[in-house]
């Protein structure tokens, strides 16, 4: 096993509380086309403050026990599967958090849970992580930086899918997690400089696709096209610090000329409600938005309560992961957003335990 001089760093929270996967999600840096100040994408959706959050799940549940008597192949101590190299005392706290979830995934034999009900789990274990955008983009070199101590919307997502797919696969170890990380955010899965990013959402959801880690099913659920070219990034050029770059100016340019050949759909915000029985528990929901050039401008997943309504988690920018009570309402009540898309992750275990009763 490798050890934790070769993992990527966690950065202190006063410098990295969170992570901002694609810029249009966080902090629009420099200045816009026309001389104007700084602007952040909420700017363009004025309204997200306002939008409802549930009471009733300001705590996350305990992580579920199946069978206190069922054998879990695990026969690694604590010791041997999280490596610490604290830096600092909020590193440390991160470090804390990931054993604490994955010390609760092995004891209550998380495992063996169908992925849905595992993504959900995690989730959970997130609620109340404050918001906080912008931190990727801060070194001018591309490098794998992670954080458990603060998350902007696509960083929530991503953190919980990479944490649910190893527990499902029985890798509790910190080096598996960031290599998910990885697999995720890059195309073909793989980092190698700033274009390799997947910037744009509906990008993020094709290329994962593509390597069978996820199914956009928004059109088996009646989606309409959403007839738009994305050029987002390189008509705001000024307000990503690595478009100063030409040579990153330009990928991106070959990048959004790309997509041009994915098909975009999407579920308008008043027919959602209407699918909550062929939704289920984890799947991915990214906001489809009427801004030029942009495909997304928020993401979460679906969230069923105890009392079996379709709600929204997510890393909320007015402060922290929380979750939305109704999935439609929340889409409806923040401007800009005019429907979703839907991608549903997908099991790849070998054996998947499906027939497992619902906690």
């Amino acid at each position: 096993m490798k050890k934790s001089s070769n993992r990527p760093k966690l950065l202190p929270l006063a410098i990295c509380g969170s992570l901002t996967v694609f810029p249009v999600f966080g902090t629009l840096g420099g200045t816009v086309p026309g001389g104007t100040t700084p602007k952040t994408l909420f700017a363009f959706i004025p309204d997200v403050a306002e939008v409802p959050i549930a009471q009733d799940t300001s705590e996350p549940r305990e992580l579920p026990l199946i069978d206190p008597n069922a054998e879990d192949p695990v026969d690694l101590e604590p010791q041997d599967w999280v490596d610490f190299e604290p830096q600092g005392v909020e590193s440390a706290s991160e470090d804390l958090k990931f054993e604490q979830v994955m010390e609760g995934a092995m004891s209550k034999n998380l495992s063996r849970r169908p992925l849905s009900e595992i993504i959900s789990l995690v989730a959970e274990q997130f609620i109340g992580t404050p918001y906080v955008a912008g931190l990727l983009d801060k070194s001018p070199n591309e490098t794998l930086v992670i954080s458990l101590a603060g998350f902007d919307c696509v960083l929530f997502i991503e953190t919980v899918l990479a944490i649910a797919r190893g527990i499902a696969v029985r890798d509790y170890t910190y080096l598996g997690f960031s290599d998910r990380v990885e697999q995720q955010r890059y195309r073909d899965g793989k980092l190698t400089d700033y274009c390799s990013r997947l910037h744009y959402f509906s990008d993020w959801i094709d290329d994962n696709s593509k390597r069978g880690l996820l199914q956009n099913i928004t059109p088996s659920l009646g989606g309409i096209p959403l007839n738009k070219t994305l050029n987002f990034m390189t008509e705001h050029r000024q307000s990503y610090p690595q478009l100063a770059d030409d040579g990153n100016y330009n990928c991106i340019r070959q990048v959004e000329a790309k997509l041009k050949n994915v098909p975009l759909t999407y579920i308008p915000q008043d027919k959602i409600s209407t699918l909550y029985d062929r939704l289920q528990p984890g799947d991915i929901i990214a906001t489809a938005t009427d801004i030029e050039g942009l495909d997304v401008s928020h993401t979460g997943l679906v969230y069923q309560s105890q009392d079996g309504k379709m709600g929204f988690i997510h890393a909320s920018p007015s402060g922290q992961v929380t979750v939305s009570p109704d999935l439609q309402s929340y889409v409806q009540a923040v401007e800009g957003q005019i429907g979703i898309i839907v991608a549903r992750p997908l099991d790849t275990r070998p054996e998947r335990p499906d027939t497992l009763p619902s906690f």
